[in-house]
């Protein structure tokens, strides 16, 4: 994810909708987001998921827990149940293990 990115981030951060209904609702703002873009916690890692066209269709991130790391991801509704993020999570789950090296 590129700082240039975070007002569509922000636009899907503050939409219900983005999140899903089992995702609590998060309001913030671009002071905010830029605060945590610039400064993100040890080891966290933000990227978004697009499909072949470019086209942004979610975030996906994931945080260091201890020895564990958890990763989390959201999509525009009308792209989910496609497989993006199946495809988005190996990607990434790849990435985590050869970066460790």
């Amino acid at each position: 994810m590129e700082k240039e990115d975070l007002p569509l981030v922000l636009e899907w951060v503050n939409d219900p909708e983005f999140g899903g209904e089992y995702e609590s609702l998060e309001q913030t703002s671009m002071r905010e987001l830029e605060k945590l873009y610039d400064n993100p916690r040890a080891d966290e890692k933000w990227f978004l998921i697009e499909k072949k066209d470019r086209i942004k269709i979610g975030q996906i991130f994931s945080t260091p827990l201890g020895p564990h790391c958890e990763i989390g991801y959201r999509l525009i509704p009308q792209e989910r149940n496609k497989g993006h993020c199946t495809e988005a999570v190996k990607i990434t789950v790849d990435y985590l293990f050869l970066a460790r090296t």
